[in-house]
């Protein structure tokens, strides 16, 4: 769908962007309540389980786009609790113009600077080292094209449970490829591997950790005709919120699974050495955070991805 030109497609965009926000929302809250169950259902007896559990304390942000003029913002959900030594469920719906030197980078803003953008994202750093951390964001981008991106992906702390054989990982790849199952946009092989090639760290030789499902660009299309706009978009939605959907069943089962388990120094060391990880991977190479940092986005909000403690041997 070309979005310039016109004042319709202009609308269109921005009609768009707003359905997204919503379903984004909606999402952002069922994430949010399973995180706090976690929380309230972790037995004293349990390690950390003396700690009072954690609630999300949410923080609206507004932003200026690159004229100053007002360019929407988010609502920044941080929690800090005993399940999860720091997690992050994040909103936001931004818009305006591109600076000169993102126009270049986004496809469809070469010649019209404006844009519409919102997404959902959530970062899991759980305390007990048996627990892995977490990651999933789904987005939708409107320039004069516009196109839904996001996924999922696993990180398990401890060296022997980073296998594509260890039961958390089989069981979070097959909550992903039935998710993508029903969706004829969705291509799980595809998806799969883009999402091994996206979180390696070059410098490292290696994968941040065990995989899940990574897609970029998705403009669903529908031969029907005249409609394909509409359908093609209504398509996508529904495959991202999908995606979001699968995550929520599927990761607070993994963190009930483990939350009990005991632990000691060596694996509270290997824990904070794969944070360190985690944090080069997202200062080095994520697309978010640098189309974040680059359009203005809230700072907060977009290094909550970082974990509140990492080693580097």
């Amino acid at each position: 769908m070309d979005t310039g030109g016109n004042a319709s497609e202009d609308a269109r965009a921005e009609g768009y962007a707003q359905q997204a926000r919503s379903a984004f929302e909606a999402l952002r809250d069922a994430l949010s309540l399973a995180f706090e169950r976690l929380e309230a259902d972790l037995p004293r007896g349990a390690p950390f389980g003396e700690l009072p559990a954690g609630r999300f304390q949410r923080t609206p942000w507004q932003r200026s786009d690159t004229t100053g003029a007002p360019g929407g913002g988010g609502v920044v959900g941080l929690m800090r609790g005993r399940v999860f030594e720091k997690a992050g469920i994040h909103t936001s719906l931004v818009h305006g113009e591109l600076s000169p030197a993102m126009r270049a980078q986004i496809p469809g803003a070469e010649h019209d600077p404006r844009f519409w953008a919102t997404g959902v994202s959530l970062i899991a750093h759980p305390g007990n080292p048996n627990v892995p951390a977490a990651h999933c964001n789904v987005r939708f981008v409107a320039t004069r094209r516009w196109w839904f991106g996001g996924g999922a992906d696993l990180t398990p702390m401890l060296d022997a449970r980073r296998t594509q054989q260890d039961p958390d990982s089989v069981r979070f790849h097959a909550a992903l490829e039935a998710a993508c199952r029903p969706h004829a946009v969705a291509d799980y092989p595809r998806f799969r591997r883009w999402c091994e090639e996206y979180f390696y760290l070059p410098h490292r030789r290696e994968t941040r950790g065990i995989g899940g499902i990574f897609f970029d660009y998705l403009t669903p299309s529908d031969p029907a005709g005249p409609n394909a706009g509409a359908t093609g978009f209504a398509a996508g939605l529904a495959f991202a919120t999908e995606i979001g959907r699968a995550f929520l069943n599927a990761y607070p089962e993994l963190v009930r699974g483990n939350f009990l388990k005991p632990f000691g120094e060596a694996e509270r060391a290997q824990q904070l050495v794969w944070r360190g990880r985690y944090v080069e991977f997202n200062l080095l190479y994520d697309r978010g955070t640098a189309f974040g940092l680059r359009t203005g986005g809230n700072v907060e909000s977009i290094l909550s991805s970082l974990p509140p403690l990492a080693a580097w041997p």
